[in-house]
Parts: C-alpha cells; sequence; structure tokens
C-alpha cells in the first residue's frame, strides 16, 4: 500500500451513510490515508435532483440518512468502477444479495494490492448444497484478501455518536492496525480479533434470531419468551459456526459481534420490526419491506433461506430447529404462533446446545464435530 491509503466506500444505504461519516472523518485526520473517501451510490432521483448531486453539495444522505451530515472530503459516485478504481481499501456495505454482481463488474478494474473490508451480514448459496461468506466471494471474484466488521452497530445511533463497539476479524497483522485506525473513534471501539470466519457468521445468523424476536413482540409474549428465543439462538450460532467453520474460538461468541450484536438486533434492529410488523398487520413480509424500510432491504429471512437450503441439504434442520422453524414461518409452511410450538416440541435438542457440544481445547478454540 502507498503512504496514503486511499479509501472506497462501496454503498450508501443507512449503515454505509453512517459507516462513511467516521471513515471521512478519520481519513481527514490521520497522515497515512489520502484525505478524499469515494462512496459508490446507487442513483436515484429525489424530488427531481440526483442522489448524488444531493449529497455532493448538501453532505446529507437525504434518503437513507436523513439529517446526518457526512464529512465534505466523503466524495459521492454513480459509477462503482470509477470509485473503486484507484483504492488501496475497498469496503463493501451493499445488501448480500447483490455482492456476486457487483464484483463481477469489477473484475480486472481494482488494484491486485486492494485489501477488502466487508461489512456485509449475510450468505449465498453455494453449489454442492452449500453457503458462501460473502467475504468468501469477495475474495474469489477479486482475487483480494478481505478482512469484515461486524457488531453491535444500528447505524442511527453511531450517526448520531452514541458510544459503542465493533469487531474487525483480520487475519493479517499489518492490515489489522490500518484498518482499525481508519474505524476506531472515540465513541465507536474497535477489537481486532484473526477469528474472520466466527465474526462474520455471528454476523449473519443473528438476523435470523432477531426475526424470531420479532414474532415473539408481535404475539405479544413477553420478555421471558423473547429471551428464550435469544439464548436458543444464540446457542445455534455457536452450535453452527462449531459444525461447520472449524478453529473458530468461542470467546469470539462474547465479542461485539456475538452476544451484543444479537441483543441489540433483537431488540432495535430492522428485522425485529418488521417481523413483528408481519404478526400484528397481516401483510406480508414482502409488502412490509416496501412499506417500512424507505428502500433498505431486509436480511433475516433471506438469510434463514440461505441456511436451511445447506441445513437440507445436509439432512440437519432438525439439529437447529429455531432456524429451521423461523424459516418455515417466512416462507408460509408455518404460522408466526408456531414458534413457540416448535420450541416446546424440540426442548430435548434445544437442551443439546450447550457448551458440552463444543470442543474446547486449551486455547479455548471451538473445534468442528460437536455433533
Amino acid at each position: 500500500m502507498p503512504s496514503k491509503k486511499k479509501v472506497c466506500i462501496l454503498g450508501s444505504g443507512n449503515w454505509g451513510s453512517a459507516i462513511a461519516k467516521i471513515i471521512g472523518t478519520n481519513a481527514a485526520r490521520l497522515d497515512i490515508f489520502d484525505s478524499c473517501v469515494k462512496m459508490w451510490v446507487y442513483e436515484e432521483m429525489i424530488d427531481g435532483k440526483k442522489l448524488t448531486e444531493i449529497i455532493n453539495t448538501t453532505h446529507e444522505n437525504v434518503k437513507y440518512l436523513p439529517g446526518k451530515q457526512l464529512p465534505e472530503n466523503v466524495v459521492a459516485i454513480p459509477d462503482k468502477v470509477e470509485a473503486a478504481k484507484d483504492a488501496d481499501i475497498i469496503v463493501f456495505v451493499v445488501p448480500h444479495q447483490f455482492i456476486p454482481t457487483i464484483c463481477s463488474e469489477l473484475i480486472g478494474h481494482i488494484k491486485p494490492t486492494a485489501v477488502g473490508l466487508s461489512l456485509i451480514k449475510g450468505f449465498d448459496k453455494a453449489a454442492g448444497g452449500g453457503i458462501d461468506l460473502i467475504s468468501q466471494i469477495i475474495n474469489r471474484q477479486l482475487k483480494i484478501n478481505v478482512s469484515v466488521l461486524m457488531g453491535a452497530n444500528l447505524a442511527n445511533e453511531i450517526a448520531d455518536e452514541k458510544f459503542s463497539e465493533t469487531t474487525i476479524g483480520c487475519r493479517d497483522k499489518r492490515v489489522g492496525p490500518i484498518l482499525k485506525s481508519l474505524i476506531q473513534t472515540d465513541y465507536f471501539r474497535v477489537s481486532v480479533v484473526d477469528d474472520v470466519e466466527a465474526v462474520e457468521v455471528c454476523g449473519a445468523l443473528k438476523n435470523i434470531v432477531a426475526v424470531g424476536a420479532g414474532f415473539v413482540d408481535g404475539l405479544k409474549l413477553g420478555d421471558n419468551t423473547k429471551a428464550a428465543i435469544i439464548r436458543i439462538g444464540l446457542m445455534e450460532m455457536i452450535k453452527f459456526v462449531d459444525q461447520f467453520y472449524s478453529g473458530a474460538r468461542l470467546a469470539t461468541f462474547f465479542e461485539s459481534c456475538g452476544v451484543a450484536d444479537l441483543i441489540t438486533t433483537c431488540y432495535g434492529g430492522r428485522n425485529r420490526r418488521v417481523s413483528e410488523a408481519y404478526v400484528t398487520s397481516g401483510k406480508s413480509i414482502v409488502e412490509l419491506e416496501k412499506e417500512l424500510l424507505n428502500g433498505q432491504k431486509l436480511q433475516g429471512p433471506i438469510t434463514a433461506a440461505e441456511v436451511n437450503f445447506m441445513l437440507k441439504n445436509k439432512s440437519m434442520e432438525n439439529s437447529f430447529p429455531l432456524f429451521t422453524t423461523i424459516h418455515r414461518i417466512c416462507n408460509g409452511e408455518m404460522k408466526p404462533n408456531d414458534l413457540i410450538e416448535q420450541m416446546k416440541l424440540n426442548t430435548d435438542t434445544s437442551d443439546k446446545l450447550n457448551m458440552e457440544k463444543c470442543n474446547l481445547d486449551s486455547d479455548h478454540t471451538v473445534k468442528a464435530g460437536g455433533e
């Protein structure tokens, strides 16, 4: 990387704009970064004006982060190739279902020495009945090293500079400190761990659990029931990583990317909110996404479907009763009030999702083979 590292942010939604506020501020004040931060913006017309022009003149994303000022050195660009071509650090923050197409358009147009940082929470279906991590897709298509950032990070609260924590998963000891410098502020604290897969998987799976929490809220079942769903969800998250991503550390689940992100999403995220409305409104999830999210995408139901795709192909649906039930509610096979009945029927299975099922060695790593 050159002495002045150029940064590009691919995505400008709610979270993309919030992180742009941080990155722009840090790039302007730290000598190691080029002060100009390019942000790819999907062009839209807002009251007859291009969104990129509004951002570049008012320094506000009036659609996805209204009322919050972006640093003047954050420049909105409607062409993703133009935005990314000279970047040394590319920050990916778009809905996960779009990443294969976006990467395909960038092939051959970015620096081979660039590094990626994915803030994307989700999976993609893979050949052979499995799933791909988003970082793996980016790495495979663009041939660059990719780290991940996940945590209890509701975008509006971070934009308001309320104290928050996050976790960066990065194996390269040279790159980790640079990414931390780019992201950390006095109100947004960063820890760096090398447990990349566990960090990323936590960020995806917690959205499924948040859908279940939203169903509980819509059914007005109370805090005890919601806590039970969160606990079972955490245990299924641990079991999932234990089963499919060998070498993960149990301690990672106690970072911001783990239990903290799970809690905040189950109480304040869009997946919880839309799922609650699904119970109370009688409308479909697709209708509610359009009605409630102002153009943002709902990740929980899609992630539940992707996880179920793999579990079904491996004949493991019964091993993850919460994930399976939430998927079946989302696709209409079950009703929201079936959630608790399924948890009662699967009490024995849920009870087995405990720490004894995760084989810990002396340095507290979770080994595969928990089944």
